[in-house]
């Protein structure tokens, strides 16, 4: 059994990570930008802008390929994954990529990291 720090980092070696800096440029060139994190955080820490809200638990049927319960087409597009502090989102890149979902990547150090780049460039 591994620890889970082990498989943090197993996940984060088969994905994508994107900086901060770089997620508006992403944004640009057509990436979807997907916030995994709980209604309750969107509430009251803020949105960010040009993505998409997709509940952590149904995330792989609204994205996979295979799903009849998909709401994305992403099958050539680059998914780039959100959550507060960018460990969740790298597991849930990895689950993407298990799942099809072959351009799924996360944001290192997620929102808040976004959040700080944004306010102090």
């Amino acid at each position: 059994m591994s620890t889970i720090n082990e498989y943090l980092a197993s996940a984060r070696s088969r994905i994508d990570r994107v900086l901060p800096d770089y997620l508006d440029d992403e944004i640009e060139a057509g990436a979807l930008v997907v916030d995994i994190r709980p209604e309750s955080d969107r509430k009251q820490f803020g949105d960010l802008d040009g993505a998409v809200a997709i509940d952590r638990n149904v995330l792989e049927w609204r994205l996979s390929p295979s799903s009849e319960d998909r709401t994305h087409d992403v099958e050539d597009r680059r998914v780039i994954l959100f959550c507060n502090d960018g460990y969740a989102s790298s597991l849930a890149a990895a689950s993407l990529r298990d799942v099809g979902v072959k351009k799924a990547a996360d944001l290192v150090g997620g929102f808040n990291a976004y959040r700080e780049h944004k306010e102090n460039p």
